[in-house]
């Protein structure tokens, strides 16, 4: 006898309908990015309903973080393609896509009456050979500084051939590469500004080292200045408004009212004494500056800079060496930034202001150029892909072969390792084999290619020991990926399989959906 335990409007999906509704999900989720994928792949209009904004990407993490998602597998998709984007910052198309193949060879296993938990130990023992093969396939050339700088091009060359970025793919490789070598190995994309600049086009874009702050030099001041010392503060610079909110003050005589204006003249020549008392010759306020302590500053040889917003003073702190300060009471505890030259520089039609020899010698700029603001923020998602891969590649600096030999070798192995499996879990094993050929599969069915007959002599490629056999998406035809310079980062390949096979998994698990009561409205 079954019976409602739960409130109103609160709904149960059980077993087979439970499941059901993740497998839709997932597959509907997986066919919406799958033609996005790889270097022929077709972009996406992303329409803002609010605010009617538009924007073109084929960037798989932007497209599913900006659609509204009702189905609850649908959104395990969404999250694993959010932490390849944070943990590696490429491949968030491919990571679901898998997951969504995983799911349909799944699916297509559980109508054979097979259970999900041998499903699930299958696909475990799959994910092991497959990571296990793609290991030993792994390349490190870090020890030479001349082929690691070329795996390093030819990585960039190959995350930015998907994108927007695909004609001047070498232009913008090596400018990537020469952004992040500066870093030295970090991480820590915070150095790397990009700031731009709608007009030109692609290739005007460019890589500048030193800091370049999107704001004007305060008039009076003077527009070059050497070995500048920068005091950063977020601090009220302005005389004319009484600060408590709603206050009056009454007056008997015009003579009051100028002695209240004095008074406050005088506080705020105070204040600027004791910036000036730091010994800086620049001066970077968050907030605006206003024109009598503008020219206090002036007269005293300091170039001023205001309203650099919250984010301009954060990195200039971060690039010049320098904190930012509130108080200036004490001198001796503020540190100071300190860069060789300050100017002002024009990019289009624009004034900007360039720091040069800044304290962090990693930091540089990129400035970007194109025809509309559509291009240059898919160029700049292009470009942060790129950077965000290579950094992560400096770190683990082992490299493995795309352009779809990776799928296949890690197939062709998984194949080999259920051949051993007793049971049905080898069923299993060999769905997760077929799962990993569509990656191939798709990018050829994206270019218009035969992806039948291409696959298949990719993978007839790979058992005649042509362990470096891949899809050459420019002549349709396999090729080697060693030749053609196809490189993708170990650490991407390996996050993408672990990732979707880890998915997969817990979507698999599911015999239940218990949906909440809607929370009610009161009119007020």
């Amino acid at each position: 006898m079954s019976m409602n335990i739960f409130g109103a409007e609160a709904t149960e999906e059980k077993a087979e309908n439970a499941r059901l509704a993740s497998f839709v999900g997932a597959l509907a989720l997986g066919d919406l990015v799958k033609s996005t994928l790889g270097p022929k792949g077709m972009n996406k209009i992303l329409q803002s309903g609010s605010s009617g904004d538009i924007s073109v990407t084929n960037d798989g993490a932007t497209i599913l973080k900006s659609i509204q998602l009702d189905n609850a597998a649908a959104k395990i998709l969404v999250n694993i393609s959010k932490v390849q984007d944070d943990e590696v910052g490429d491949g968030t198309t491919s990571v679901c896509v898998l997951a969504a193949e995983l799911l349909r060879e799944a699916e297509k296993l559980i109508s054979q009456k097979i259970h999900p938990q041998t499903i699930i130990e299958g696909y475990r023992i799959a994910s092991a050979a497959a990571l296990s093969a793609l290991e030993k396939a792994a390349k490190d050339n870090s020890t030479d500084p001349a082929r690691f700088r070329q795996d390093l091009v030819n990585i960039a060359r190959t995350t930015l051939s998907s994108k927007v970025l695909n004609q001047d793919k070498d232009y913008f490789a090596n400018l990537a590469v020469d952004a992040v070598l500066r870093l030295k190995g970090s991480t820590d994309l915070e150095h790397i500004q990009i700031i731009k600049k709608a007009g030109g086009k692609l290739t005007d874009s460019y890589l500048d080292e030193g800091f370049i702050l999107d704001k004007t030099i305060g008039t009076n001041s003077p527009k070059r200045l050497e070995n500048a010392k920068i005091l950063i503060s977020n601090t009220s610079m302005d005389t004319d408004k009484i600060k408590v909110f709603g206050a009056r003050i009454k007056v008997d005589s015009t003579g009051k009212l100028a002695e209240l204006e004095r008074a406050e003249k005088e506080k705020m020549k105070t204040k600027v004494d004791a910036i000036a008392a730091h010994g800086i010759n620049c001066f970077v306020n968050r907030q605006l500056i206003y024109n009598y302590p503008e020219a206090l500053l002036s007269d005293k040889g300091i170039m001023t800079i205001e309203h650099a917003d919250f984010e301009g003073v954060e990195r200039l702190a971060l690039v010049t060496g320098g904190e930012i300060a509130s108080t200036f009471d004490h001198p001796e505890l503020v540190k100071l930034g300190r860069c060789e030259l300050i100017e002002e520089i024009m990019i289009g039609e624009d004034k900007l202001i360039k720091f040069s020899g800044v304290a962090a010698g990693e930091a540089c700029t990129v400035v970007l150029r194109g025809s509309t603001n559509q291009m240059i923020d898919e160029a700049e998602r292009s470009l942060h892909d790129a950077l965000s891969v290579l950094s992560q590649t400096v770190k683990e600096t082992r490299v493995v072969l795309g352009g779809g030999c990776s799928e296949t070798l890690m197939s062709c192995a998984v194949e080999e390792q259920a051949r051993k499996v007793q049971g049905k879990k080898a069923i299993a094993a060999e769905a997760f084999s077929r799962a990993l050929r569509m990656i191939p599969t798709i990018l050829a069915d994206n270019a218009g290619y035969d992806s039948s007959d291409l696959v298949a002599k990719l993978r007839a490629a790979h058992y005649e020991g042509r362990s470096d056999a891949g899809l050459d998406m420019n002549r349709g035809t396999v090729g080697s990926m060693t030749q053609l310079g196809v490189t993708e980062s170990y650490k991407l390949k390996r996050q993408v399989v672990l990732s979707a096979s880890e998915a997969a998994e817990m979507i698999l698990r599911v015999d239940d959906i218990l949906r909440a009561t809607p929370r009610r409205r009161e009119a007020v």
